[in-house]
């Protein structure tokens, strides 16, 4: 059986169990990083010198980064599913988004995130928040303005780019206390996203 190792509440983490659910693959789940620490001995690092979460072990191998890891389980798991065709084309679209994910969203979202769920509000810096948050919102403008007239962020079938993408949503809807602007497209594929089972199982919970 696969194992992962990771905690449920990072982001990281939630897009490979929801993929898991996608291709109806079954795997178990030790939990790892921040507060259940693991990720800096030596039997983890031995698998993953990055210290960081997911890791994923199948039989003796092993996989680090967690858009690899969604790539390796549809092609091993999952030739034939829409989440990643084999088409060139469609496939360097998708990649397109998860390369996108990793170089611009997530160090964008990634201040805002912790400067409102992880820091005490006495600690916080508001000017500098204010900054990054028109910063990561520029960003779902973006996503907005791609979504107009489509289904899913490629085609009309949910991929590995709904999933990446869909799982930082979830921080972007998720954060209390933010002013949003009205991005239409983005709102409804995010709603669209909502009602998919391994969304609802792994990724739509309070933001800790």
């Amino acid at each position: 059986m696969i194992t992962i190792w990771g905690r449920a509440n990072s982001v990281n983490v939630q897009k490979v169990l929801w993929c898991c659910d996608e291709l109806v693959l079954p795997y178990e789940r030790i939990d790892a990083g921040l507060q259940f620490g693991r990720n800096n001995e030596p039997e983890y690092l031995a698998m993953n010198p990055n210290a960081r979460v997911p890791t994923l072990v199948d039989g003796d191998f092993v996989l680090w980064e967690s858009n690899s890891i969604l790539r390796y389980l549809v092609m091993q798991y999952g030739p034939s599913s829409p989440l990643y065709p084999p088409e060139p084309q469609p496939r360097s679209s998708i990649d397109r988004w998860l390369d996108w994910s990793l170089s611009t969203l997530q160090p964008a979202e990634r201040p805002v995130f912790w400067a409102i769920v992880r820091t005490p509000d006495a600690e916080r810096d508001t000017v500098k928040l204010a900054t990054d948050l028109a910063a990561v919102t520029v960003l779902w403008k973006l996503v907005d303005t791609h979504l107009q007239g489509r289904f899913f962020l490629e085609g009309e079938k949910c991929t590995l780019a709904d999933i990446v993408i869909g799982a930082f949503a979830k921080r972007w809807f998720g954060l209390d206390g933010i002013e949003r602007p009205s991005l239409p497209n983005l709102e409804r594929w995010y709603s669209r996203l909502t009602t998919r089972t391994g969304f609802r199982k792994y990724v739509d919970f309070p933001l800790t």
